[in-house]
């Protein structure tokens, strides 16, 4: 039996991003590794994860565009060659600055993969079929982060650390054969011009932006750095904003989001990414600091919440053109916050399984959410708009996993000092622990805070994805 087109752009796609999004958390398990290597300081090593999140940031904006202009498949190829050949120098890094310049290279050709493999898939599916799309795209967004840790600490317990970078090139190679070899090339008629002054102020904004996050995390969020960068990136973004509005062929149309449904999609997304992000960031941290395990056996412990999205992910796909998103989303949600109890309540003496069994349920409520918002904030996104809505999708999505993670790190560095402790076995046990119980509860507020966003959705502005026919909205109408 044949394999139809449209299964054979989600599985290249799939095969892309995934990659992607595997690099980066095996990177963050390899951090201390990296310092010990390369004889360099945990700051010097944080630029090796920021100098990513930034070439990612100015990639993001020009995606939508370049895809248009140039195909698809082009750019997408072109995405992987980057990201395979950065990764090839990354691997044969000879100091801290090259490997941090390899990064930045690595992180251009990611900033590409992403925007461009949805737009893909989301166009090679018919309206009515979107959520079996967005039920294929939830595999590798959480799969991939979620395998990370898993495939770097085996990969440092019996390798070194150049092969969590060398692990990509064969995947890369076969990715970019099979993507000249069997997608076709896809532009639009009317792609318009280089958008110049949005690209500078969007991909400016949006790094500024994000470094003045990164910094937020050691810095907190009054220092004069952190509180100047993130300031000078959101005035380049309102700029950029205003900008975009009188300019008739903008970078990303930002008139995108009067479209009510794909403007609740995003606010809902970046509400519970955030929860979502800082969590993997937390529990990390009081497994392997805590608890002393190893970064595989952390991994171990994490890894559920994927498994509980691939299983729940098929099952969204075939339920949503019946149900509808408002109620999928919003339970999701509400089970993805239940799941935060146990690990506020967690202690060093609780049972892994225990662990575990959390994450998987916190897994199938991710899914719950992401499939059924996945479909829905492009119901109304028209064919010719789908690579600039989906470049803003992601730089949403990239923003808000990056503030959760600054704001849960400032969070834990103050519960830590309020309570009197520090990271580490040799601390005192019980005040670390009060100090992640608090940096939980806030995680689970951002999840939370999802809940009351999703309650906004009307499935009827999702109707072109449904099959159960809800009549669409009338203007001025519920």
């Amino acid at each position: 039996m044949r394999l139809e087109f449209k299964y054979i752009v989600a599985l290249i796609s799939v095969f892309g991003m995934f990659m992607n999004l595997l690099d980066l958390t095996i990177v963050n398990v390899a951090v201390p590794v990296l310092a010990s290597e390369l004889d360099a300081s945990a700051r010097e090593v944080q630029w090796v994860v920021t100098a990513y999140l930034l070439a990612v940031a100015v990639a993001i904006p020009v995606s939508g565009w370049a895809g248009d202009r140039f195909g698809t498949k082009l750019i997408f190829v072109l995405a992987l060659a980057f990201f395979t050949g950065g990764s090839a120098l990354c691997a044969f890094a000879w100091n801290i600055e090259s490997l941090i310049v390899f990064r930045a290279l690595q992180g251009l050709g990611g900033g590409f993969l992403m925007p461009v493999s949805q737009t893909m898939v989301f166009r090679a599916f018919p309206q009515q079929e979107r959520s079996k799309a967005a039920g294929i795209l939830v595999v590798p967004t959480t799969f991939a982060p979620a395998s990370g840790p898993l495939v770097g600490g085996l990969i440092l317990d019996y390798l070194s650390w150049p092969w969590i970078f060398l692990v990509n090139i064969p995947v890369g190679v076969i990715g970019i054969v099979l993507a000249v070899a069997f997608l076709r090339e896809q532009r639009e008629d009317n792609p318009g011009r280089i958008d110049i002054p949005g690209f500078m102020l969007a991909s400016g904004g949006l790094a500024v932006f994000l470094y003045g996050l990164a910094e937020a995390g050691e810095r907190g969020f009054g220092d004069a750095v952190v509180l100047g960068f993130g300031g000078a990136g959101l005035a380049l973004l309102a700029i950029f904003v205003l900008v975009e509005l009188r300019t008739e062929e903008p970078l990303i149309d930002v008139r995108l989001f009067l479209n009510r449904m794909f403007a609740l999609a995003n606010l809902t997304q970046s509400v519970a990414f955030m929860g979502f992000a800082s969590t993997l960031f937390l529990l990390p941290l009081i497994l392997q600091l805590e608890r002393g395990m190893s970064p595989f056996e952390s991994g171990l412990a994490t890894f559920p919440q994927a498994i509980g999205v691939m299983v729940m992910a098929p099952v969204m796909a075939r339920i949503y053109p019946i149900v509808g998103p408002r109620r999928l989303v919003a339970i999701g949600l509400a089970v993805a916050s239940a799941t935060t109890v146990p690990l506020i309540l967690m202690d060093l003496g609780t049972n892994v399984w225990q662990i575990q069994g959390t994450m998987f349920m916190r897994g199938v409520g991710f899914s719950m959410m992401l499939v059924p918002l996945q479909t829905a904030a492009f119901a109304g996104i028209s064919m010719a708009d789908t690579g600039r809505a989906t470049a803003a999708f992601n730089a949403t999505r990239q923003v808000a996993q990056s503030f959760g993670v600054a704001i849960i790190a400032t969070v834990l560095t103050s519960r830590l000092a309020h309570h009197g402790a520090m990271l580490g076995p040799l601390d005192d046990v019980a005040a670390s622990v009060s100090a992640f119980s608090d940096g939980f509860i806030v995680t689970g507020a951002f999840i939370a805070g999802g809940i009351l966003v999703a309650l906004l959705i009307r499935d009827r502005e999702a109707a072109s994805t449904l099959r159960a026919r809800i009549p669409a909205a009338e203007p001025g109408k519920d």
